[in-house]
């Protein structure tokens, strides 16, 4: 009998160890149907409905980082418009892909300040004056964190994407975005 439980006992250990690692793994065994440049210039923006992608975002648009003027990094978004979803943002979000991000839009330009109380992941924020000019950044923002995370300046944009993302693919102060 004592065997029998012993077994028992790794078997469900064994369970457990398997399901915490396919959660880890998640993001690089699901491939996400992004499409491709022809199938994006085909299609008009402004009609293509919203989907829900693997990751839980919901792509309500895009955003293109801008160096020099030039394409380098593009990335899905979900929109933050109104007071709640921009009170809410990536809160309670366990996993963000690199591949998206969120937009938030202020009506006009002031200075803004975050935290990440409720957000569990780490973030770059980036703020953006009204010309979409990025003003300043606020890297690798510390989960649960309720410090203020302010712009230093007038922005009238927020992108917020994974923590690391800006040094990772080289996004400064400076650069520009379009969406």
């Amino acid at each position: 009998m004592r065997n029998r439980r012993s077994y028992f006992s790794y078997v469900l250990l064994a369970v457990f160890v398997l399901a915490g690692a396919l959660y880890l793994l998640r993001p690089l065994l699901v491939s996400e149907n992004r499409p491709t440049s022809s199938e994006t210039t085909a299609a008009a923006p402004s009609s293509t409905p919203a989907t829900i992608s693997s990751n839980g975002i919901t792509k309500e648009g895009e955003v293109t980082f801008l160096k020099n003027g030039k394409k380098f990094k593009t990335i899905d978004v979900e929109i933050a418009e109104n007071d709640a979803e921009r009170q809410k943002g990536l809160m309670f979000r366990p996993y963000l892909a690199d591949s998206v991000g969120m937009l938030f839009v202020f009506d006009s330009p002031t200075p803004q300040s975050f935290w990440m109380k409720n957000t569990m992941i780490s973030l770059d924020i980036i703020y953006v004056d009204q010309n979409k000019k990025i003003v300043s950044i606020q890297k690798n923002a510390k989960p649960y964190s309720e410090e203020n995370l302010p712009s230093y300046g007038n922005t009238q944009y927020v992108v917020e994407v994974n923590g690391g993302y800006c040094d990772k693919y080289g996004i400064g102060v400076g650069d520009s975005i379009v969406f």
